[in-house]
């Protein structure tokens, strides 16, 4: 009977402290994101948040009379956030305040002085550097080109070429703007790349095709022993649409692509995120185990459980990129080098989850997520964890190796099993020329690729430093026995003469 109230009371005595904990999880008035890595076995580490929910905006949020109905995509501008409130044909401009808080600006639902003035699904939007607005104005088959003040300018539409199939409707759905006002432009159902247009209005073809696969298998079954109508039935050899773009700072465009064989992925060769040059060829830096590609680990054949398939994507200042998957509703962060930094998210209607994650965008590296279902945007800022993460690589990138390293330092102080830390302190002491401190980095890292590159200049200054003294220990091991040589002749031809004398 003690020892039954005693239970009772250690129960009772968790029981009262449940709140407390709960409060201490909770006081710093963010919520948390389940974040995650992986090791070099490719096993899922936990690890500290890289993010915190900051806030989440809705309707209501704004104040908006109409609330937002299946909106497709976001774009930032300085402090202004554009959301392109699809099923309500207008797009919403929003600004962030000082207090981090957005509001309401305009709503921008028509354009002046073009028939039809008036917006039909539009999709995507981008500005250019002289503020002329640009909208993927769906359903009435154009891109719309306006001035900051709604004034009609151009519409970039159907191409009048043989290279593009006439018998298909001009369906712009997403799109990215240079410096000199040359549009990209995503189009539905075609799988020729991106449309490209000179900045005044003029088709110059396409650009970044995603590669035809060949299965020679299923080509000669295909040709051989099958007839004609089934052969009509059956999914052709072409290349595969893109899902999204992003055009970066130096004016490359990432895009991302979510068909693809589950089995490619881990091989690179399905290159679900890509980095475009001018001639659309792509140049993404993948120095890590496994490319880019989210998960490393799902179930086959399947939806909801399958690859991880990017949604959208942005890219940081810093040229850190980070996509969104709508498996999952998972954020995914690279840095330039293709090496994951944290993965964080989740599918659901909670804080911080997603129903259908479409979207995303950033200020600065606050991160902005649009929920296509929820008509809502939810706001990430980053953690202290996340934020060491930034300044590690932005010293980097700026030439402070050994401010660099430091703050790896302190990353690793938050989480002793990141790679990326090692394998930063090690690319740090590179740069220093400290290779064999660098080796021992990228040995913890299991980064056999730097590491081999660390042993080189290791051995090769090694070699400089010494050169002396190998240069004296080839000249001992070979003028050393001459001598003895020498003087071994020469006591030879003494004793000989000491002999002949004797004999005489």
């Amino acid at each position: 009977m003690k020892r039954m109230k005693c239970i009772l009371s250690l129960v009772l005595a968790a029981l009262l402290l449940l709140p407390m904990s709960a409060a201490l999880a909770v006081d710093d008035g963010y919520s948390s994101t389940y974040t995650y890595n992986y090791d070099y076995w490719s096993d899922l580490r936990e690890s500290p948040d890289a993010y915190r929910v900051d806030q989440t905006v809705y309707s209501v949020t704004l104040g908006l009379d109409v609330p937002m109905r299946r909106p497709q995509s976001l774009y930032v501008r300085d402090n202004d956030l554009y959301v392109c409130d699809t099923g309500n044909n207008r797009i919403l401009q929003l600004r962030r305040g000082k207090d981090k808080n957005f509001e309401l600006v305009r709503i921008i639902d028509k354009i002046n002085g073009v028939e039809p003035a008036a917006f039909n699904g539009p999709s995507d939007m981008a500005i250019d550097p002289e503020g002329n607005i640009y909208v993927c104005d769906t359903n009435n088959n154009r891109i719309v080109k306006a001035d900051k003040n709604l004034n009609y300018i151009l519409s970039f539409v159907k191409p009048n070429d043989s290279t593009f199939d006439q018998s298909l409707s001009f369906l712009p759905s997403k799109l990215a703007v240079d410096t000199t006002g040359r549009v990209f432009c995503l189009a539905t159902h075609v799988n020729k790349g991106l449309v490209k247009y000179e900045a005044d209005g003029t088709f110059t073809g396409f650009v970044g095709a995603n590669t035809v696969k060949y299965d020679m298998w299923e080509y000669l079954w295909k040709t051989f022993f099958t007839t004609k109508e089934q052969r009509d039935q059956q999914v052709a050899f072409v290349p595969t649409e893109y899902e999204n773009v992003y055009m970066d700072k130096e004016g490359f465009i990432y895009a991302t692509n979510i068909v693809f064989s589950e089995y490619d992925l881990l091989y690179d060769v399905a290159k679900p995120i890509r980095r475009l040059n001018s001639i659309g060829s792509d140049i993404l830096i993948k120095n890590d185990r496994y490319p880019p590609i989210g998960d490393l680990e799902w179930v086959e054949g399947t939806n909801d459980y399958g690859p991880s398939k990017f949604k959208d994507i942005t890219v940081l200042d810093n040229d850190i990129y980070i996509a969104v998957d709508r498996t999952r509703g998972r954020l995914f962060g690279y840095d330039p080098q293709g090496i994951m930094l944290w993965a964080f998210g989740t599918k659901g209607n909670s804080e911080g989850a997603f129903l259908s994650a479409i979207s995303i965008e950033h200020m600065g590296t606050d991160l902005m997520v649009l929920d296509e279902n929820e008509s809502s945007i939810t706001v990430f800022t980053p953690t202290e964890y996340g934020n060491l993460i930034y300044k590690a690589n932005d010293e980097y990138l700026k030439g402070d190796y050994d401010g660099s390293a430091d703050t790896w330092r302190e990353v690793l102080k938050l989480n002793a099993n990141y790679n990326s830390a090692f394998i930063g302190i090690g690319r740090a002491l590179m740069r220093q020329e400290q290779y064999g401190e660098a080796m021992e980095y990228f040995k913890m890292a299991h980064d056999r690729e730097n590491y081999g590159r660390a042993y080189r200049y290791y051995r090769k200054n090694l070699v400089e430093k010494n050169v002396g003294w190998v240069v004296a220990v080839l000249a001992v091991l070979i003028v050393v026995p001459m001598v003895i040589r020498k003087i071994k002749a020469a006591k030879e031809e003494v004793e000989a003469y000491e002999r002949r004398k004797i004999a005489h």
